[in-house]
């Protein structure tokens, strides 16, 4: 279902926005990461180090006892702010402000964050904009008081913001809010002018109630980047995902498709991963881009080329993050330029370092 609407004084600015930032959070070995640590450790190093290759810094969440290993596997040259602080897991794009355009500058935007719907303690996660990053952003940040997680949205340039109707309606997030209450807060809080709220496709094991950032993506260049299942007849996402794609053709007829295979992962338990590679990230004028050592990565990469032909693809190695649900997206969140504070930017180009 679509909406339009006036553009208000904030807008969300798409992810090609040129970036200063890139918000992490380390995980350690009081996070589910434990089984899979060091595998996750080095491929967060891998991420990082392409950040920085593509001009921005890392801003990363970490306990204060893990800095002697961070900075044992970062290289010193890297482009690093170590800030000290607790949390419950690492998924930053979930609980990290959003940026918005004003007249006045970059304001950062918070929402509640529950733990997608209930499902896991995020007590301490929930705190981190408030206690921790509202000190580091040049404007006051405003904060919504409704949930609402950074994977659940994507906006263009036209101010036209998707989102799915299974995560946004799943009763533990927000209880009864309708759709029109959700659609003022999308257009007087991030200044969406058109809103389409997906009603298909969905991963196995997806824990955020079918995320959009694991599903469609825009372009710059007037394009929608799809996770299909194309090379899966047999699959049982294939009819889902079929109808996303239709549905996406109807919402926007006018943009080009880039549809990726679909890879078949499972973990040692049997249990289906949710491996998508829609999960990218945009930095500045490179795409990291997930791989998972599968035979469709090859194609996948020659896709995401095509869908974005003046950008850099980085492709990084993110098995070892499907393990837990959730992929390079999920762990990043992008702060355009002129959001901190110039002084933070400037001690973070320095080398690892602690704010």
């Amino acid at each position: 279902m679509s909406f339009k609407n006036s553009v208000q004084d904030l807008t969300l600015l798409p992810e090609w926005a040129e970036q200063e930032a890139v918000i992490l959070a380390w995980p350690n070995v009081d996070t589910d990461w434990h089984p899979w640590l060091h595998e996750v450790q080095i491929t967060y190093v891998d991420i990082i180090n392409a950040i920085n290759d593509a001009n921005a810094i890392v801003i990363l969440l970490c306990r204060k006892q893990e800095l002697v290993l961070i900075k044992s596997l970062i290289p010193d040259t890297a482009k690093v702010l170590c800030v000290t602080c607790d949390y419950n897991d690492t998924w930053a794009r979930d609980y990290a402000f959003l940026t918005c355009e004003s007249a006045n500058g970059n304001v950062p935007v918070s929402f509640r964050f529950n733990g997608w719907g209930q499902k896991f303690d995020a007590t301490k996660d929930d705190t981190i904009n408030r206690l921790i990053l509202a000190s580091l952003c040049q404007q006051p940040m405003q904060h919504c008081d409704i949930v609402l997680e950074g994977g659940a949205l994507e906006i263009d340039q036209n101010q036209h913001l998707i989102s799915t109707r299974s995560c946004l309606f799943n009763a533990s997030r927000n209880g009864t809010l309708t759709e029109k209450e959700y659609v003022d807060v999308f257009t007087h809080k991030l200044g969406a002018a058109n809103i389409s709220i997906l009603e298909y496709g969905y991963l196995e094991g997806d824990d955020t109630d079918g995320h959009i950032d694991t599903l469609v993506r825009f372009t710059p260049l007037h394009g929608l980047v799809i996770q299909g299942a194309y090379n899966r007849p047999n699959d049982s996402h294939f009819d889902g995902l079929f109808k996303l794609r239709m549905e996406c053709q109807k919402a926007l007829p006018t943009h080009a498709i880039y549809e990726l295979p679909l890879p078949e992962m499972h973990n040692q338990d049997g249990e289906r991963l949710p491996a998508s590679y829609a999960n990218f990230l945009i930095c500045n004028k490179s795409v990291l881009f997930p791989i998972y050592k599968q035979e469709e990565d090859v194609e996948a990469l020659k896709i995401i080329q095509n869908a974005f032909p003046n950008h850099k693809i980085v492709p990084l190695n993110c098995a070892p993050l499907v393990q837990q649900f959730g992929s390079l997206h999920c762990i990043t969140m992008q702060v355009p330029c002129d959001t901190i504070k110039p002084e933070i930017i400037e001690k973070g180009q320095t080398g690892v370092c602690e704010l």
